[in-house]
Parts: structure tokens; sequence; C-alpha cells
């Protein structure tokens, strides 16, 4: 071989040599590149590269705004993560961050965040009945069929039947709700609903308007939960129905009745998204309804949300707005009642109507939570039974024990309120409450669990069972007190902070006690005879000289009265009481005068009249309970 042709032969053997190897460095960087973008990438799907699919939503999707940067990583500021929620504590005691060393950090690894899209507005389909959530008409010749038809679910079956699944809804947010910008990355959430004997309509239409009005990056899956339903529609068909819609959705069923409680704990099991989101099985989601939920968890993991929730009327299906200037509460019964916001947390919000609301409790049906908060909190007490307490329970659980629970005015929720329930329950209603609610209040109320005893004396009989895992769950988690609760959290609360007595007022000539007689806001109080039974006839004597029962204070606007039963305010002036332990009696501050029997013209309303100190003028306040306010 000469030297020319070896020369030619070596020159084509690296011309070979070099293009393996930049086919083979090609195919490297090939691979590389396709294991970061289905590391980053949320739109890797069961067919490939594209955030939408054929199909993957019931309505026409327009140009959605792109609310999320090109940066695939979160950094540090873009989450404007709260240190504190209550701004530089100086050392002192910090609500949002756990009052016990360890647990889940603050805010979420940015991995775990997922890029967003808005979903597509639901468009009117203009001329069927509901849409933009106005009322049904049902004609004249179906009211038979209507009112027959109610009775299955105690609201209007056939309104609702005659309404899309996918029907429109006007945007009822805030216009400032509008206008505001999420992070643009934010956890994922499951949707956990449980039913039993639901109709069809209300149930799917729940669950399309979850579909329809969240980002499709941001719902990790629906899980339906059947506690017990009895109807054949509820069996095979809807889990065929549900296997074929566009977002993750499976039934999960309880082997018995269970109630609410278990049955919750029993779809969380199965979460895998990052957040929890509980929803009843008649509720409609509106626009924009998770994001401002998200946001505030991203925030703070410790932050439980929940939705404004608005009216969907039993009798017509119009969707009609709450108030966004309410929040939770509760009274001396432990009954939830909404109760109008006070200044106080209207000034640390700014008067911004728009911004996170703190709540000192929450109605329970809908809210948000940390997945691995709900279980580092306590999930739920599964010594409760079915249903009843366990939003109270959750509610100082979470802020006693170093959590925040807030209202987000941005995130509205429509829910079907009925009149009546057309469940039954085992062992009867009034038995499952009581014994939920001794749980309660021995394990979290301290000493004003006698608020509750004193208006149902036989509900110191009911089981609480053992609760002493709920107990060391306190201790482990250094929860604060009740009075904590009520100093920090719910200053405003019905039970009195400082009290001196709780108990019946008994007139010492007539051996009558003064009675609420089921009365209402400003009519009389009354006096009937002492039964010993407690309810009406149970008042607690303030620090702040205030004769209370639940949140009725007695309340005289004129020297000779009546006594009338007022809102208490916390005020004074015309609900301000001096009681003389001594001489026994009761004067009233603003006119002087003093309460008195009733006469034998009225002999069941109490009298205000000028001083005489006679045994008529006489009250006792006496009982086994201590004085506690000094």
């Amino acid at each position: 071989m000469t030297f020319s042709a070896f020369t030619r032969k070596m020159r084509g053997r690296m011309r070979s040599n070099t293009c393996r190897i930049v086919l083979l460095t090609s195919l490297v960087w090939v691979i590389f590149d396709f294991v970061l973008i289905a590391r980053y990438s949320d739109c890797i799907g069961k067919d490939g590269w594209r955030c939408k699919r054929s199909g993957e939503y019931d309505v026409e999707l327009p140009n959605a705004e792109h609310l999320v940067d090109d940066n695939q990583l979160v950094d540090d500021n873009e989450i404007n993560t709260e240190k504190s929620l209550d701004g530089d504590s100086g050392g002192q005691l910090v609500m949002g961050q756990g009052f016990a060393p360890g647990g889940i950090s603050m805010t979420y690894p940015s991995v775990m965040l997922k890029k967003w899209f808005l979903a597509p507005s639901v468009q009117e389909a203009k001329g069927k009945p509901g849409e933009m959530g106005k009322p049904v008409k049902i004609p004249a010749d179906m009211k038979d069929v209507m009112k027959e038809k109610f009775k299955e679910n105690q609201f209007n079956l056939l309104a609702s039947d005659m309404i899309s699944l996918n029907r429109s809804l006007t945007d009822v947010r805030h216009e400032g709700c509008r206008r505001k910008h999420y992070a643009s990355k934010l956890p994922t959430t499951s949707i956990v609903i449980v039913f039993h004997n639901e109709a069809w309509t209300t149930l799917l239409r729940t669950v399309w308007s979850v579909i329809n009005r969240s980002p499709r990056a941001l719902l990790k899956e629906i899980i339906l939960v059947d506690d017990a339903s009895e109807r054949d529609f509820l069996g095979k068909q809807l889990e065929e129905y549900v296997a074929k819609l566009p977002v993750k959705t499976f039934v999960l069923r309880t082997e018995k009745r269970s109630g609410l409680i278990r049955a919750r704990l029993l779809g969380a099991e199965h979460v895998s998204g990052e957040v929890i989101t509980f929803l009843d099985a008649h509720c409609e989601c509106t626009e924009g309804w998770l994001e401002p939920l998200l946001a505030r968890i991203v925030q703070n993991r410790r932050t439980v949300v929940c939705p404004i929730i608005d009216v969907i009327s039993d009798e017509t299906f119009e969707y009609i707005t709450a108030s966004d200037s309410t929040w939770g509460g509760f009274n001396w019964k432990l009954n939830f009642r909404w109760y109008r916001v006070p200044s106080r947390e209207m000034a640390r919000r700014n008067n911004d109507r728009t911004a996170p609301l703190r709540t000192p409790t929450m109605a329970g049906g809908l809210f948000s939570i940390d997945k691995d908060y709900f279980y580092e909190i306590g999930s739920y007490d599964e010594g409760m039974d079915i249903w009843g307490g366990e939003n109270l329970e959750m509610s100082f659980r979470v802020w006693m024990c170093g959590g925040v629970l807030e209202i987000a005015p941005c995130s509205r929720v429509g829910h079907v309120f009925r009149k009546s329930t057309p469940y039954t329950f085992p062992g009867g209603t009034t038995e499952i409450v009581n014994h939920n609610n001794a749980r309660l209040v021995e394990v979290w109320l301290d000493d004003w669990k006698e608020f509750y005893y004193s208006f149902y004396p036989g509900a110191r009989k009911a089981s609480a069972g053992d609760v002493s895992d709920r107990k060391a769950l306190r201790d482990r988690l250094k929860c604060k007190s009740f009075r904590w609760y009520l100093e920090n959290v719910y200053p405003e609360s019905l039970m009195p902070l400082d009290y001196y007595y709780l108990g019946e007022i008994r007139n010492a000539e007539t051996e009558t006690c003064l009675d609420t007689m089921g009365r209402k806001y400003n009519e009389k109080v009354g006096i009937s005879y002492c039964h010993g039974l407690g309810g009406n006839q149970v008042f607690a004597y303030t620090k702040r000289q205030q004769i209370m029962s639940d949140d009725l204070c007695l309340d005289a606007s004129s020297s000779n009265g009546p006594v009338n039963m007022v809102r208490c305010h916390n005020m004074g002036g015309n609900q301000e009481w001096v009681y003389d332990a001594e001489e026994k009696w009761i004067r009233h501050t603003n006119t002087g005068q003093c309460l008195q029997r009733a006469t034998r013209d009225d002999a069941n309303t109490p009298l205000l009249r000028p001083c005489s100190y006679g045994k008529g003028q006489q009250w006792l306040m006496e009982s086994k309970f201590k004085w506690q306010a000094h």
C-alpha cells in the first residue's frame, strides 16, 4: 500500500468515527432534554405534549390569560412567604408557625409547585333554565310533580334536573378580586366530596363546576366518597360516568353508614395532591374559586382556608351571593353562627374587602388544608359520630395549636341550603350531637365547658367516650388554653372572658327565675317558675357588668323599663348592671333603678323601679359554680 492510499484510508476512518461521536453526543443531549422536559413540564399527559387535549374542557377554550413567567424555578421572593402572619413578632408568640417544635415546614419545595393557566369561562347557553344562576320557573302543570320530587332530597329536584350540569354563572367576585394576580406556581389539590343518596344532577353539577372552573394543572383528582347510598344510579352507573371525565375521578365506598367525619377520612387516605379540598355534594364553584385558597396555603402551609359560601336556593336554584363581611362564630349551645366582622378585624385588613379574613370558626363543609398539616394537626376526631361539632372542634384545634383559619373573600362557592335534612342518623340526631359536643368541650373548652352544660344539663350524662388520645394530641402540639383563644382570636365571643356567676337568677320573694321565654331580640325578658333545667333560665353576670344569656343582654333604655333582651354589644351603657352580692339587688347603672319582681297584673314580666331594697328586689345568684372573676 502506497503512503497516499494509507493516508486516504485513515482520513476515511477518522471521518466515520467523527460522525459516530457526533451522533452519539446528539443522542445523549436528546435524552437529557427529554428528562428535563419530563421533570419540569406540567403538560406531559396521556397523549403527549399538549396542555389542552381534545375534549378536555366541556366548554369552549378562549385565549387564556398567561399568568405564569418563563422561569421554571420558583425564586425565593416570588411567593412572598410571610415569616409571620402577624408581622414582626419581636420574639413574641406568632400565630401560624405552630407552637410545638418540628412539624411540617411553612413553605413547599419549589419542585412541588405547578405552573398554571386560568380556567376558561363557562359561556351562557341562552334560553336554557338556570343559566347565569337565574331562578328556574316551574310550569303550573308540573307543580304537583315538583312537590313530590322535593321530598326525595328536600330541595327542588325537578328544577335541578332542568338545569345543565355545566350551567353558566355570573362572576360574583368583588371587582378587586378580578384584578388580583397570584403566585405563578401553586400546589396541586385533590377534591374530596362525600355523598349519601345525593341527587344525580346536584352531585355531577358539583363535579363539573370543579372541572370547568379550576386551573387544570392544579387539579390533581376528584374523589367521590359514597357513604352507603341506596340509590341504584349511584352505583355502577356513576362509576362508569366519572371514568370518562377529563379529570381523574373515582368513587370510594364505605362498607356501612359511617357519616361525614369517617367518610372524609376515607377520602383523605387516597389523596395524592398536596392540598385536600373538601366540598359538599350540592355545590357550584364559581370563576376563580380555587386560586385564592391555594395562594394562602402556599404562603403558609398551616393556613386553613374557606371560600365565601353563597346560597343556591333550595326552591328555585337561583345563585344568591352572601355577604363578604361576616365571619364564623358560635353561641353557648355550640351552634355555629355567622356574625358581622368586627371593626378590629376590618382595621387589620386595612378595610380591604378582598383581603383574607381571619375567622374564629368555620362552617366546616367547604375548606382547603395542606395534606401533611391535616394529619399533623390531628385530622378529624375519629371518636365523633356521623356529623356535628367537627367544624368547631377543628376550628379551635387549628387556632389553639398554632395554625391560622381564614376566609378568602375572592373564592366563592354556592351551596344548596336545605330547611330540613332528608336523612336519618343511626342512634338519633340528639344523641349523636350530645356525644360529639361532649368530646369537643372536654378536650378543648377548659372551664368554659360550663356554658354548654348549663344550657343542657342533661348533656353531662352524654358519654364522650375515651378522649385520652385527643388530650394527648393537645399536649404534644403544645396547644394554648381556651382563655388564650378568647383573648387573642375571638375577644368578641359570646362566652365572656371573665364572669362572676353562671346559672339561674332567682327572686327572693316569689321564688321565680328570670327566663328568656325563648323570645327573640328586642323582646321583654320574662320570669317564670324555676325549673332547674338550664336553657332559657341560664344567665351569666360578667365582669363587664352584663347580665346575658347566650347573645342576649338585659337592656333598658328608659327609667321605668321595659327590660328587653338586646344583642350584646360589650359597650356598657343600657346593658350595664351592678349586682350587690350582700344586699342582693340588681341596679341599672344608667337609670339608677332596680330590677323588681313581676306584679299580679303581669306575672311574667320583671320591672324596673326605684330602689327600695325590699325582698321583691332581691335576686339570688347561687349555684355550685364558683365565682370566677375577681
